[in-house]
């Protein structure tokens, strides 16, 4: 919460140097920014420090000197996904009936053959087709992660 006032504040001090267009002022303003966004991804790098422990630091010794960026640009990202979020009024499925009745319809048009050929007719084919495609990196990138490795388990 505190984030996201800190950024309407950035916002309305931007707002208002609109008319007064000068350099000194959005050098101040860039500057407070730059500030609060050290700050947080400060408190950030202490958290992940608490919460990995020897594989934060290992991480955070691997990015060297790219940390600063790195955590700076991962604020900024997290505060976009974050008002993104809250515009599209996005939010996880309330019921497991909701969850049910998805996948119930997906597997029921995956079943009938009238759907196949509509999406051919149609068109919509290309779209079904990308969404399996990112359904299969999805799994593959989970594959990976389990794994700890790019190519495969390590026999011995």
């Amino acid at each position: 919460m505190f984030r996201t006032q800190v950024f309407r504040a950035g916002l309305r001090i931007q707002k208002a140097n609109v008319r007064q267009a000068s350099t000194k002022s959005a050098q101040e303003t860039a500057q407070q920014a730059l500030s609060v966004a050290q700050k947080q991804a400060e408190k950030a790098l202490e958290v992940s420090k608490q919460v990995g422990g020897r594989v934060g630091e290992r991480v955070g010794g691997w990015l060297g000197s790219y940390r600063e960026p790195v955590t700076y640009n991962l604020a900024v990202a997290r505060a976009f996904l974050r008002q993104v979020y809250v515009a599209e009024g996005l939010a996880p499925p309330t019921s497991v009936e909701a969850f049910t009745s998805a996948y119930r319809t997906l597997l029921e048009r995956a079943k009938n053959p009238a759907y196949w050929r509509e999406i051919a007719q149609s068109g919509e084919w290309a779209k079904v087709a990308l969404y399996g495609v990112e359904a299969y990196g999805i799994f593959h990138i989970g594959e990976i992660i389990g794994r700890r490795h790019i190519v495969g388990y390590k026999l011995n």
